[in-house]
C-alpha cells in the first residue's frame, strides 16, 4: 500500500496558505545510488509547518532530504519543491531552488579558512547575489537574528559548537527560505545547546512562517514540540506517528 502522509495544519500556520504546498511528493521512489531506500512516498508540507523526521541510520532520512534539495536525483514519481519540478530540474537551476531553501547540517559545513562573514558571503555569491551592499545587509540581518551580529570577523575555530550552528542557521536564513531542512542539526551538541538551537529554529519558524523539516535521532527534542508532525522512515516506507 502506498504511503500517504497528509498535512495536519498547525495553529501557527496561516489559513490562507492551506492550498499551497512548499513541498509535494507523489509516489516518489527515493534512491541512494542504485539502491531504493524509500518506496512510493506521498508527502505534502505547507508553509509554517514543523515536522520531525525520525528513523534508524540507513532508513532513508538523509536520502529523502538530499532528494528534496537536489543532491540526489528523483528516479520515479513526482516531486515539487518551492515550485521546482525535481524530476526535470537541470543542474544549472539548483542554485535558484536553493535560494528558497535553508539547509542546516550536523557538521556545520563551515569553511575553516574564512571568517563568519566570508562564509555567508560565499553562499550568497553561489546563489546569484552580486551587489555588495545587498550582500552586506543580508549578512548583517541574518547574524542579528541568531544573536551573532558582532561575531562576523571571527573564524569557525574561534566559536563554540553552539555558535557554529548558529552561523549555520544564519546561513540558512540568508535567502528568506520557504523551507528549512535540518539534517541532525543538533547531533554534535550537548543537550542544553541542542535545546537552545531547537528553540531558535522554532522562533524563526514562527516569526517567518517558514516550514521546517527536522531530521533527528534525539527523541527528547520531539517532546519539546508536541504539536509537530512526526514522520518515521521504516522498512522502506514513511509513516506518520
Amino acid at each position: 500500500m502506498d504511503t500517504i502522509v497528509e498535512p495536519q495544519i498547525q495553529d501557527s500556520v496561516k489559513k490562507e496558505y492551506v492550498d499551497h504546498y512548499v513541498l509535494q511528493l507523489k509516489n516518489a521512489d527515493i534512491y541512494q545510488k542504485d539502491y531504493m531506500v524509500l518506496n512510493k512516498v506521498n508527502l505534502q508540507i505547507v508553509p509554517g509547518e514543523f515536522i520531525f523526521l525520525i528513523g534508524k541510520t540507513g532508513s532513508g532520512k538523509s536520502s529523502l532530504l538530499k532528494t528534496i534539495y537536489g543532491a540526489l536525483p528523483l528516479h520515479a514519481g513526482e516531486a515539487t519543491v518551492s515550485g521546482f519540478d525535481m524530476k526535470s530540474i537541470k543542474r544549472g537551476k539548483l542554485p535558484f531552488l536553493r535560494r528558497k531553501l535553508g539547509m542546516i547540517f550536523q557538521d556545520f559545513l563551515l569553511l575553516d579558512d574564512r571568517t563568519v562573514y566570508d562564509n555567508l558571503k560565499f553562499v550568497l555569491k553561489a546563489t546569484g547575489w552580486k551587489v555588495i551592499n545587498e550582500i552586506d545587509q543580508k549578512i548583517d540581518n541574518a547574524l542579528k537574528e541568531v544573536g551573532l551580529r558582532y561575531q562576523a570577523h571571527k573564524y569557525p575555530h574561534q566559536l563554540s559548537g553552539g555558535e557554529k550552528q548558529r552561523v549555520a542557521i544564519s546561513r540558512a536564513l540568508l535567502n528568506s527560505p520557504e523551507l528549512i531542512i535540518a539534517d541532525e542539526a543538533t547531533g554534535n551538541l550537548d543537550p542544553d545547546t541542542s535545546q537552545e538551537i531547537l528553540n531558535l529554529i522554532l522562533n524563526l519558524q514562527k516569526n517567518h512562517n517558514t516550514a521546517v523539516l527536522f531530521a533527528t535521532h534525539d527523541y527528547t527534542l520531539i517532546e519539546k514540540k508536541p504539536d509537530a508532525r512526526v514522520l518515521k522512515c521504516e522498512k522502506g516506507q514513511i509513516i506518520e506517528l
